[in-house]
C-alpha cells in the first residue's frame, strides 16, 4: 500500500518533492497485472504539481461483439492542485503567485492535509479508459447465423420470443 503524503512534510523534504514508486493492486480496477508507475509530487506553497505515469492491463468487453479483450491501460498525466479553500477572486487579487491559469487549478486540498498518490492514480487511469471498447476498429458486431427455413429455429435462443411473435404478427394478417 501506498503512504499518503502528510503536505507540511513535503515542505521539509529535499526540493519539497517526493516520488513515489507504484506495483500494487487496485480493488476497484479489475486488472490482469498490478498497476506499475510513479507519481511526483511538488509543494509549491499555494498549490501542488502531481506528475504521474503508470500501466497496467485491463480485461474490457467489446460493445460491438460482447467478447472480452485484453487492453493495454496507460497514463502520464500532470495536474495543478490548490492547497487552500482559495476562491477565484481571491486568485485573482494575487494570492497565486506564479502565471498560472485559473481553469487548470480544478482540484484543492487543505493545505494541512495529505495527499494519496495510489487515489490519485486510480482516478488518471480511469479517465483514460476508452469510452468505446472496441476489441478492434473492423469488429463486425455479434454474427447472427439466420436459419435455412422458416420453420428452423434461430441459432441465438435469446431471438426465439422474436421469431414467436413475428410468426404471430403473419398469422394474424393473414
Amino acid at each position: 500500500m501506498v503512504e499518503p503524503i502528510h503536505l507540511p512534510q513535503l515542505l521539509h523534504a529535499p526540493g519539497q518533492s517526493d516520488v513515489v514508486l507504484v506495483q500494487e493492486w487496485f480493488a476497484d480496477l479489475q486488472s490482469l497485472t498490478p498497476v506499475q508507475g510513479q507519481v511526483k509530487v511538488v509543494h509549491h506553497g499555494n498549490f501542488l504539481q502531481v506528475d504521474g505515469t503508470a500501466e497496467t492491463i485491463v480485461t474490457l468487453t467489446c460493445d460491438r461483439c460482447l467478447q472480452s479483450y485484453n487492453y493495454r491501460l496507460a497514463t502520464e498525466t500532470s495536474e495543478l492542485i490548490w492547497l487552500s479553500e482559495v476562491t477565484e477572486s481571491d486568485a485573482l487579487q494575487g494570492i497565486v503567485t506564479e502565471d498560472l491559469d485559473l481553469e487548470d487549478l480544478v482540484e484543492t486540498l487543505p493545505p494541512d492535509g495529505y495527499f494519496l498518490p495510489d487515489d490519485w492514480l486510480y482516478q488518471q487511469l480511469c479517465l483514460e479508459l476508452p469510452q468505446r471498447q472496441l476489441c478492434d476498429e473492423q469488429c463486425p458486431g455479434i454474427e447472427i447465423e439466420h436459419p435455412q427455413s422458416e420453420s428452423a429455429s434461430p441459432l441465438d435462443y435469446r431471438w426465439a420470443s422474436l421469431a414467436d411473435l413475428k410468426q404471430q404478427l403473419e398469422r394474424g394478417h393473414s
